[in-house]
């Protein structure tokens, strides 16, 4: 279960993550970390970049830094165009996003289960 805290007293309307995934505990909390985990846990869905940003905690500008060249590498694909508004989702059959996916399930697993072997794991 995650938790969110918005600041009091702030001009800023981004949201605090109290608890963080264990794929952003592993990796590392940054802007891109942060999307690819969003992805991961809503994988069946496609989305708007705003959408992206707001789910992901991320600003648009940030997500707009680099989300064209995980769009030109096939991280991610356009699935549809509503308006004016382009959505993706992650692409399941590039093989660094399976890998990435396998990852995120053994770190699950290796902090859900810690009694399963190494070997056990990347099953």
């Amino acid at each position: 279960m995650e938790i969110f805290i918005k600041r009091k007293n702030s001009s800023n309307s981004m949201k605090i993550k109290e608890n963080k995934s264990i794929f952003l505990e592993y990796l590392g909390d940054t802007p891109q970390s942060r999307v690819l985990d969003f992805f991961i846990d809503n994988h069946f869905f496609d989305f708007p970049l705003t959408e992206i940003a707001k789910g992901s905690n991320v600003s648009y500008n940030s997500l707009a830094s680099f989300f064209q060249k995980w769009a030109e590498n096939k991280i991610v694909i356009k699935t549809r165009k509503i308006g004016k508004s382009d959505y993706y989702k992650l692409n399941l059959e590039n093989s660094f996003v399976k890998n990435i996916i396998k990852l995120d399930w053994s770190l699950t697993k290796k902090t859900a289960l810690p009694e399963l072997k190494e070997d056990e794991l990347l099953i």
